[in-house]
């Protein structure tokens, strides 16, 4: 993934915030909104854009647009940095891709201490038992 090329295709747009800052909030657009549109992006492959609306499908809208917002800060520019982080963030853990799990069994020293915990636990319930009258 292609940071520079990345934040070429970002998008931003300053709103006003609520939260900390007094009468400040009021003046100030200082919550910082990075919208990023999958389809038309040319960074990523058809297939790694399938994976990121796959995996983002609760985050992206229905025409493809990935919104985040920051507005943690009173600067804008510290919030317009806190959301272009957290955008990188989002679409390097979207498109890491599972290993998948290979298939092992147990060895047979394994199995072998499992059967011998097994038979000492059975005794040990047994031993519990009061002895029969026969």
């Amino acid at each position: 993934m292609d940071r520079k090329k990345l934040l070429k295709e970002i998008s931003f747009k300053a709103v006003t915030s609520s939260g900390p800052g007094g009468q400040h909030v009021n003046r100030t657009a200082s919550k910082a909104v990075v919208s990023f549109v999958i389809p038309t992006s040319q960074i990523f492959t058809a297939t790694e854009k399938q994976r990121l609306l796959e995996k983002l499908k609760h985050r992206v809208s229905q025409d493809g647009t990935l919104l985040i917002t920051s507005s943690e800060s009173r600067s804008q520019h510290r919030n317009k940095a806190s959301a272009i982080a957290r955008l990188f963030i989002l679409l390097e853990q979207s498109l890491r891709v599972a290993k998948t799990r290979k298939k092992s069994t147990p060895s047979k020293n394994a199995i072998e201490k499992r059967m011998v915990s097994k038979k000492k636990q059975a005794l040990k319930k047994a031993n519990r038992k009061p002895p029969s009258l026969e």
